[in-house]
């Protein structure tokens, strides 16, 4: 059961239409507000998956603790993808057409959440990834938004760092998972261009896949070419394995990457080898104390539940907050929950996005440039085995 009380799906392999329902609290059905809730909880993308769950449980309990929307208690309809983009659609469909959600929270990547906005925009209902990073996915939509801050914008703004911190490089080599949206766009597309622009000349890319184990060829590669930087756009556990060789066949550069492997769970699983290694993250836990007390509850929680946390990677910090977002759209746009009114509320959501500001554990009076939140960095550095603060860039201000 979860620790909300809420009524919670997951879809099951490709027969998502079947759902399977795992808790339900009584009666709570009857004068709530359904959300919906699109997870990567098992599957490939399970590593930085499966803690969104806590992280949005975390901002209902709370929520209903404090009285609800109006009054009203949240109840949240979850549905697991397994990490495939396919059953991220039928869930929006399903959460959409046959739960009759107001909105819906996630799906988790960018991969999924290519697919699942198209479902959004012709349903009409309110969809906002949690982790979705690619640049571009929310544009020309009027039903999608994102609380997150895109590859390039935070990759720019690591170099530009980097720069300013007084380290030099001359070459760079990428590696990407090109089975893996995100990882793909950023290593094929956002890399080069961003690092040509900043002068460095990249010498090679090189592509790995998820089930990719062995990257002994790979490094070799690598220590061939000789580059100052070695750039990574990958999941946690395959930029750990191309990490762990570089550094065993004895490479001595800088690794960087963007926002795709910045977990704070990195410092373990790259053990000594990713020492100096460089990234950028949209969350910070020392910003504010409700930044800290958040981060705090959520590793505690995790905890609870048997997932190892040494911190909330932004994914998860984004997850909360989003729930948050979604409660001050619905409270503006004065929903009640009622069936009869389902179209009308869900366009009233969607409207009161425009032009609305928000404040939580990852900004203060966090803006929308389109439908993207601008939102800050704070590039991060492994020293000494901590996941600590290298450099900080505010957030862009709005028009």
């Amino acid at each position: 059961m979860t620790m909300t009380t809420l009524r919670s799906r997951l879809a099951v392999g490709l027969a998502a239409a079947t759902a399977l329902l795992v808790s339900a609290a009584p009666g709570l059905a009857e004068g709530t507000i359904k959300i919906g809730n699109i997870v990567a909880a098992s599957g490939p993308l399970k590593g930085p998956g499966e803690p969104t769950v806590v992280a949005v449980d975390i901002a209902v309990d709370e929520i209903n603790a404090e009285g609800g929307i109006d009054g009203k208690k949240i109840e949240l309809i979850r549905y697991d993808t397994g990490s495939d983009p396919k059953q991220a659609s039928v869930a929006a469909r399903k959460l959409i057409q046959d739960d009759g959600v107001l909105a819906i929270v996630g799906p988790f990547s960018s991969g999924e959440a290519r697919i699942a906005l198209n479902d959004a925009e012709r349903l009409k209902t309110l969809m906002m990834p949690t982790s979705s990073s690619a640049p571009g996915l929310t544009e020309g939509k009027k039903y999608s938004y994102r609380l997150t801050e895109d590859e390039q914008k935070q990759f720019s703004r690591l170099l530009d760092t980097i720069k300013a911190k007084g380290i030099e490089a001359k070459s760079a080599d990428i590696v990407y998972i090109s089975d893996d949206v995100v990882s793909n766009v950023t290593g094929t597309k956002v890399y080069p261009a961003l690092l040509e622009k900043a002068g460095i000349e990249v010498k090679d890319s090189i592509a790995v896949q998820l089930k990719s184990f062995d990257m002994s060829a790979q490094a070799a590669k690598i220590l061939q070419n000789k580059p100052d930087f070695v750039a990574i756009a990958a999941l946690p556990d395959q930029a750990s394995k191309v990490i762990k060789e570089l550094r065993r066949q004895g490479f001595e550069g800088q690794v960087i990457g963007s926002q795709i492997f910045a977990d704070p769970n990195v410092v373990e699983l790259f053990g000594p080898a990713g020492e100096g290694t460089l990234v950028v993250a949209s969350f910070w836990k020392g910003r504010t104390r409700q930044s800290e007390a958040f981060n705090d509850k959520f590793v505690a929680e995790a905890k609870k539940r048997g997932i190892h946390k040494l911190g909330a990677h932004h994914s998860d910090a984004q997850a909360y907050d989003t729930v948050y977002l979604i409660k001050q759209a619905m409270e503006k746009a004065g929903v009640t929950g009622d069936p009869d009114k389902l179209e009308e509320e869900r366009q009233a959501i969607v409207d009161g996005m425009d032009g609305i500001r928000f404040s939580g554990v990852v900004g203060d009076d966090v803006c929308f440039a389109g439908h993207d939140a601008e939102l800050p960095a704070y590039i991060i550095q492994i020293k000494n085995g901590e996941w600590t603060k290298f450099g900080e860039v505010p957030a862009d201000k709005c028009e």
